[in-house]
């Protein structure tokens, strides 16, 4: 069994990732989906909330492709994790030369730790390639439509989460 992992915070899940789920589900038999416990990036959504979004994508995804996708929330190294789900292969999406940098590294780093676990990089679709989650939560905080980023229960996940009082922008100081 050709097992996949395709790790991320998701912070929130957009249509550019799940644009990379459908089409590593061709590539694996299985694809595990990583959302990431990372501290540092101080997501704007708990981890209960980032699987619970990321499931309910992934079952709709898995309804009309079929498939299996399992969510597995992380702490530890990428490459522990995909040594603890059995992963061949961990599947990166790339939407611009930046991207490629960073991921170049930690493919290098990677392999220096596990040299029989590959990295395999797919290319956001054109129509995708602008988005990112970081930009995405900026639009909808400062009210803008994101309806073209991400399904309809993200963006009201993001409209509730900064439709909240502690999630409003500050007023900038004159």
């Amino acid at each position: 069994m050709r097992i996949g992992l395709y790790p991320g915070t998701f912070d929130p899940i957009t249509l550019g990732h799940t644009d990379i789920i459908q089409r590593a589900m061709a590539l694996v038999d299985r694809l595990v989906i990583g959302v990431a416990i990372n501290r540092d990036k101080g997501p704007l959504f708990t981890l209960e909330e980032r699987v619970e979004m990321v499931k309910a994508e992934c079952d709709a995804i898995t309804a009309v492709t079929g498939g299996e996708i399992i969510v597995h929330p992380f702490e530890n190294l990428l490459i522990d994790c995909a040594r603890d789900v059995g992963a061949g292969v961990i599947i990166r999406g790339l939407r611009a030369v930046a991207d490629f940098e960073y991921e170049f590294q930690m493919v290098g780093m990677n392999r220096a730790m596990d040299d029989s676990i590959e990295t395999v990089f797919l290319m956001a679709d054109a129509r995708r390639q602008a988005i990112a989650s970081k930009l995405v939560k900026e639009i909808a905080r400062l009210g803008g439509d994101i309806t073209r980023f991400v399904t309809p229960p993200v963006k009201n996940a993001l409209i509730a989460r900064f439709a909240q009082p502690e999630a409003r922008p500050k007023a900038q100081k004159k």
